[in-house]
């Protein structure tokens, strides 16, 4: 049930962000704000588009509230505060073992070869 309100709500989000990218802007705040012409006028446009947006609007916040509804039943059994009072998980007391000294030394020179080797 989450999953399909989930892909509901972001299918509204992006139909959402369309809406508002294909209005028109009255306010000419960016100068871009042209006549239009066509079958429809411009003022009958913007009220359908505004109500395509309201439309989308609702049901976004109406997704989001469900979301959040289902979210809280799913979190109802445990708390953050609930958590707080147990302890972590307890560590290792023992040290990973080092290898020893000798390895880490450079080879003597009995131990080194004597020529290089050819690969």
């Amino acid at each position: 049930m989450e999953n399909v309100v989930l892909v509901i709500h972001l299918i509204l989000a992006l139909c959402l962000i369309g809406a508002v990218l294909l209005q028109r802007s009255e306010g000419g705040g960016l100068g871009m704000g042209g006549g239009g012409g066509g079958v429809m006028s411009g003022r009958a446009a913007a009220t359908a588009m505004g109500k395509v947006t309201w439309a989308l609007a609702i049901a976004f916040i109406g997704t989001s509230i469900a979301l959040t509804i289902i979210a809280a039943r799913n979190s109802a059994d445990s708390s953050v505060l609930d958590r707080i009072g147990t302890t972590p998980p307890a560590a290792e007391e023992s040290a990973p073992a080092l290898p020893p000294a000798s390895d880490l030394l450079p080879p003597t020179a009995e131990e080194a070869p004597a020529t290089p080797r050819a690969d």
